[in-house]
């Protein structure tokens, strides 16, 4: 039987409930409905049954779901029921920030290394974390048998740099280079393009309803 394909906005979808019922959990509210989980993340009710479906029943017609049962559930079908060790290549402002972000560690996703090819930036720390050359990627990676990179090196050295990462056996890319990286069957790419998010900001403000 052929595995059924989960759309990535479902995936989405259930990242972000499973921080709604996260906050909700810290309340101390035992129970909840598809209703007021579409409430606060403002998607439908249906949306909500839809996106659960795909992965089991999870809840009790009539009464709803157990909170703390349903964000266990979607953290385990996430991937985020254990920790990931991540390196991230690329020691300038973008990658610095992502090393100080807090948000990775609370989700479970360890930076383990942070690298760059500029010597004056080997040496020195960024939120406790020292900045080595790229001669030592491999071994980081092999030590702590890395899956996840992230890519943050201008747009010229990105296919380097993945290259690099794909022959240490890192097969998931997070590429913010502007920058399409070709790669090998089974690695997989998500490139973030900040510029193309604000891109359809302005298309949605310049083709708003008035």
């Amino acid at each position: 039987m052929k595995a059924l394909k989960i759309p990535e906005a479902t995936v989405s979808r259930l990242s972000v409930y499973s921080r709604f019922l996260f906050q909700i959990d810290k309340k101390g509210i035992i129970t909840i409905s598809s209703g007021d989980i579409a409430q606060g993340v403002g998607v439908s009710p249906a949306q909500v049954r839809k996106d659960l479906a795909y992965f089991g029943e999870f809840g009790t017609r009539g009464v709803g779901y157990n909170v703390k049962d349903l964000h266990n559930n979607i953290l385990k079908i996430l991937g985020l029921n254990k920790r990931w060790k991540v390196v991230l290549v690329g020691a300038g402002n973008l990658g610095s920030a992502l090393c100080i972000y807090g948000g990775f560690k609370e989700r479970g996703f360890d930076i383990v290394g942070i690298f760059d090819n500029n010597p004056k930036k080997v040496g020195f720390k960024v939120n406790d974390l020292e900045i080595m050359p790229m001669d030592a990627l491999p071994e980081v990676i092999k030590e702590n048998q890395v899956k996840i990179g992230i890519i943050t090196v201008p747009s010229e050295y990105a296919q380097d740099v993945a290259n690099l990462l794909i022959e240490n056996n890192v097969t998931t890319l997070l590429n913010f280079a502007p920058k399409v990286l070709s790669v090998p069957r089974g690695v997989i790419v998500r490139t973030v393009d900040l510029s193309v998010n604000l891109e359809i900001l302005t298309f949605n403000i310049t083709n708003q309803k008035r």
